[in-house]
């Protein structure tokens, strides 16, 4: 499947993976309070998830289930009842449960919480876009086995472009965004570059596009946001906008109600052949 438009593009759309292209509440945030359980016994609850999150440092889920250690660790003062695992224990232990017990197996073989990721979009979606001549790619951090497996298995896509956890620095950084921004636009960024966008669902994401502004502040960057999918319920109406008014707070352009909301927020674009 063809990501670029034959001719200049209406916009740039990149894409978060988790949170906006697959569910992972039941997956990645089940197995970083799994992790943070198997240490202390203490099993955070999502809203605890979602401030850390709101802090916008803890992009990389190993960091914050060790964060949350700590944090649970201070808490319990001179009444401490464990220690604290050194990081590379924590993401054997953490992969196993995402993963299950052959972790850098053949993808066929996992059992863990990543064979229970509903999709938050169908391949047509991205037909969708390039139809629309929007190119897209995904910027994320989650793990590139798990990041491929998803794009190239379950949606079918073809040689799908990927940022990565370890291609570039962790998120707030912009640098991944913009080398991939610059990778597939074919051109330097800047005033006569298409927009550039990125649909994310973190406060970390929002402040990339934050940072890219004052790296290339020529060029145009649009934050567009959601809220994960498990604040979407009718019961967590409160929490989801509080939460989306914490991605606004951080420089949200716009905050949509679904990832597939982002194909009429392009088609309101200027059309690329526009004057």
């Amino acid at each position: 499947m063809l990501n670029r438009p034959k001719d200049r593009p209406r916009c740039l759309l990149l894409f978060d993976i988790d949170g906006v292209v697959r569910d992972v509440a039941g997956s990645y945030r089940r197995a970083l309070q799994a992790t943070v359980e198997h240490y202390c016994g203490w099993r955070p609850e999502p809203g605890v998830i979602d401030a850390l999150k709101g802090e916008g440092r803890w992009n990389n889920d190993w960091d914050a289930s060790l964060e949350l250690l700590r944090r649970r660790q201070d808490q319990a003062g001179g009444n401490n009842a464990f220690t604290l695992p050194p990081r590379p224990d924590l993401v054997e232990v953490f992969s196993r449960f995402y993963f299950g017990d052959q972790p850098d197996g053949d993808p066929r073989a996992w059992t863990g919480y990543i064979t229970d990721e509903p999709l938050l979009v169908e391949r047509q979606f991205f037909s969708n876009l390039t139809a629309m001549a929007v190119t897209w790619g995904f910027v994320s951090g989650a793990e590139p086995p798990s990041a491929r497996f998803l794009l190239s298995q379950r949606l079918g896509l073809e040689s799908p472009p990927l940022i990565a956890m370890g291609d570039a620095p962790d998120k707030p950084d912009p640098t991944g965004l913009l080398r991939l921004a610059q990778s597939l636009l074919q051109a330097p960024l800047g005033a006569g570059s298409p927009p550039i966008a990125y649909l994310g669902d973190t406060v970390a994401d929002v402040q990339t596009v934050v940072q890219a502004r004052e790296r290339c502040p020529d060029q145009t960057f649009v934050s567009l946001a959601v809220a994960p999918p498990h604040l979407h319920g009718a019961e967590q109406t409160s929490a989801r906008r509080h939460y989306e008014q914490r991605l606004q707070d951080a420089g949200a352009d716009r905050v949509l109600p679904s990832t597939t909301a982002a194909l009429a927020w392009c088609h309101a674009l200027e059309s690329p052949s526009a004057p």
